[in-house]
């Protein structure tokens, strides 16, 4: 059992996606509107769901997950944490985002999706950590869909795969505003980026580099911040 902010809890069943520092960076690096309605794409316990929700109390979330367990688990957390009013999670393949909803039906969508290519040699990696339901030209057009006009997405990848992801959130109408270059140490490459997408919005991209820890392999307070530390 995770201990989460504001006294909610986050149960992870053996196999589904852990609590990581992925998840933490990208609810910590969401902005949301007042009275978001939030869609996250891949959503597995409901892990960014119950994050953006401990942080703000009026905001409304729907999760999308293709793995039963997960879905599962994600109901019970939802159940736990007393959010029935507030979260929804629903069993099915993003593909189906233009079939469930109506366009323009969410003021932000998140995700933390795979990170690794599908096919036969990617048998060992998880199905949460592979593309073989999940490619990144299906998941931008699914949060092109479910975006009103103005409307973040806002999503946590590896580095390796930034020039890949601005071009397909162009082609769905996306356009990256921020980045955020996350090194684990000062003297480290950077291991994780954060983006943030607006439909609709004119190019003109900010960025910013955080680390986690310092020289001396201490938090940062950057990572403090991040982790509710203090």
């Amino acid at each position: 059992m995770e201990h989460l902010s504001n006294g909610f809890t986050l149960d992870i069943p053996a196999g589904a996606f852990p609590l990581s520092t992925d998840s933490m960076l990208l609810a910590h690096f969401v902005q949301l509107p007042r009275n978001a309605r939030v869609l996250d794409l891949g959503s597995g316990s409901g892990t960014l769901g119950l994050l953006l929700c401990a942080r703000d109390s009026i905001c409304r979330v729907t999760g999308v997950e293709l793995e039963e367990v997960a879905h599962q688990a994600a109901l019970e957390n939802i159940r736990r944490n007393g959010l029935v009013s507030r979260m929804e999670s629903i069993c099915a393949d993003l593909t189906s985002v233009s079939e469930r909803f109506s366009p323009g039906s969410f003021s932000v969508c998140v995700s933390n999706p795979p990170y690794f290519s599908g096919g036969p040699a990617s048998g060992a990696t998880p199905l949460a950590r592979r593309e073989d339901a999940c490619t990144p030209s299906e998941l931008f057009r699914a949060a092109a869909w479910a975006l009103k006009y103005g409307g973040d997405f806002f999503l946590v990848h590896r580095p390796e795969r930034l020039a890949e992801l601005i071009a397909r959130g162009a082609e769905a109408g996306l356009e990256a505003k921020r980045l955020l270059l996350v090194r684990h140490r000062p003297d480290a490459p950077i291991r994780i980026i954060v983006l943030q997408f607006r439909k609709g919005a004119k190019p003109g991209l900010l960025w910013e580099e955080q680390t986690l820890f310092d020289k001396q392999n201490l938090p940062t307070p950057y990572y403090q911040s991040v982790y509710h530390i203090g």
